[in-house]
């Protein structure tokens, strides 16, 4: 099959899955429920958007700044610009089909910057790491500092769901999972070392070498460069709760609410942006059970959860189209400039 129908068989699949979750969570959206929906969205205040839009413009530059720092143990430093083409392409590519991303915003670096391709799929799982730690450490500061309000929540639809998991797992399922994982690295590494001078096999190590380099560039980076690593990791999420709390201002009901009803918005919301490419369908149900809590009606936690996953979607896909037209005339007038002796 070729790859063009396969990516576009992945975008309708992942689209309709996210227009069934939207179709599923409405239906049961009554009548007086979308008079508050409509009445909030046209008393909104929208100018409220441009600083929430400015401060994700600065997320996606703290996240190409970051991911150079990766790039700069490996020994290449690719410009600033370039690499946040490359990160605005790839959060394009995501919303087309899951997972292209990643791979785009890798191929358009190390097309434009001659940095290799699998060093840059290292970097790039480091990074997503990182990130996944982040969110596990947002998810355990929002729930301690609200334990009254979250505690309930976070049993139901994490721990409980886990322990019922283990509970049911017998020993017998557990050993046959590790021996057929062993199994599989034993095969492999067997066929590795049989057909070891196989061109397959070459570039298959020199792909597990190049991933394994970039994964671990974390370590090899000097002392300063960590600690402006985790500056720009601290930076990134600082914005993305400032999107959200300043969001809150956009409608006179959510107005009142404070930082933390924000952590709790960013930490769930962010689950919905894993669960979904772009969270579509996944993200405002999401939004506005969160927004229950805080005794927010549920037709405004909806009205409120769409204002700010449009927002975020239009900048992504706006910056994304730039940016791929930007790639080219940047580099063009880059090679240009003629090279100081």
């Amino acid at each position: 099959m070729p790859k063009t129908l396969k990516n576009v068989i992945k975008f309708v699949c992942f689209f309709g899955i996210g227009v069934l979750l939207i179709w599923l969570f409405t239906r049961n959206i009554n009548a007086a429920e979308w008079d508050q929906i409509k009445v909030a969205l046209r008393k909104a205040n929208y100018w409220l958007l441009i600083p929430t839009m400015t401060i994700g413009i600065a997320s996606h530059w703290f996240r190409a700044v970051r991911w150079k720092l990766l790039m700069k143990p490996l020994g290449h430093q690719p410009t600033t610009l370039n690499t946040f083409f490359a990160v605005m392409v790839g959060y394009l590519a995501n919303l087309a089909v899951p997972r292209l991303g990643e791979v785009t915003r890798c191929g358009l670096l190390a097309q434009y910057e001659k940095v290799p391709a699998d060093k840059l799929v290292g970097t790039m799982i480091a990074e997503r790491a990182v990130d996944l730690v982040c969110l596990i450490l947002l998810m355990i500061l929002t729930v301690v500092t609200q334990l009254d309000l979250l505690g309930s929540l976070v049993n139901e639809t994490v721990l409980q769901p886990i322990s019922n998991k283990i509970a049911h797992a017998n020993g017998m399922q557990l050993l046959t999972g590790i021996i057929i994982l062993a199994v599989i690295l034993v095969v492999l590494g067997w066929l590795l070392r049989r057909f070891a001078r196989s061109k397959i096999a070459i570039t298959v190590k020199g792909l597990i070498r190049g991933i394994t380099e970039g994964f671990l560039s974390i370590g090899k980076m000097e002392k300063k460069k960590k600690v402006w690593f985790i500056i720009h990791s601290v930076l990134i999420w600082s914005c993305y709760l400032s999107q959200v709390y300043i969001g809150f201002f956009c409608l006179q009901e959510t107005s009142h609410l404070g930082i933390s009803a924000a952590l709790a918005v960013l930490m769930i919301g962010s689950v919905g942006m894993i669960v979904m490419p772009g969270g579509i369908g996944a993200y405002q149900p999401l939004v506005q059970k969160t927004l229950e809590i805080y005794s927010i009606p549920s037709a405004i936690g909806f009205a409120f959860g769409w204002i700010i996953w449009v927002a975020q979607t239009m900048l992504v896909i706006l910056l994304g189209f730039v940016s791929l037209v930007a790639l080219p005339i940047y580099n063009k007038k880059k090679e240009a400039v003629p090279v100081t002796p």
